[in-house]
């Protein structure tokens, strides 16, 4: 039976984080950065995780605290606490790492991760893109997943609601 902190090892803190990545890239690996609160993972999470991963050697996920969460959904979210979401995600095999940002946009983290492919799923334009600016100045790309119809946690939420 394998241990749970082997996925937990996979939650990073911003410093942990920045060792990790500095070890994967004196050989060569490229980062892939996404976001997003996960409140409760579903389909169109899983596909959007999944075109990311495709993009570079590794994907980093950022996930929005608690505090973040509510400040962006509402009173009400998030449903499943911080930890909850990162361990979940830690779990995927697809992300390499999780790490949970307090701001309300994640352009401080992707600042410190710099990624080669800034991924983000969504009715987004580039102009809308928190880091798309950066990432693309640092020589990076973006890259904008389309989303799985009929799947989101507010839908998600609300059909709970009616049962």
């Amino acid at each position: 039976m394998k241990n749970i902190t082997s996925i937990e090892q996979k939650i990073f803190s911003r410093t942990t984080l920045q060792h990790f990545l500095a070890a994967k890239r004196v050989t060569g690996n490229t980062v892939a950065f996404s976001n997003g609160c996960f409140d409760i993972l579903h389909e169109g999470h899983i596909f959007s995780l999944s075109q990311a991963a495709k993009e570079a050697d590794m994907l980093i996920v950022g996930v929005n605290s608690d505090a973040s969460t509510k400040r962006l959904k509402g009173p009400e979210r998030p449903i499943n606490n911080e930890h909850s979401r990162a361990l979940l995600l830690a779990a995927l095999v697809i992300v390499d790492a999780v790490v949970i940002f307090e701001e309300d946009t994640p352009l401080e983290l992707i600042k410190l991760v710099m990624p080669d492919v800034l991924v983000k799923g969504g009715d987004y334009t580039l102009e809308q893109i928190v880091g798309a600016k950066e990432v693309m100045a640092n020589g990076g790309r973006v890259v904008i997943n389309p989303i799985v119809e009929g799947f989101s946690t507010t839908g998600m939420i609300q059909k709970i609601r009616t049962l």
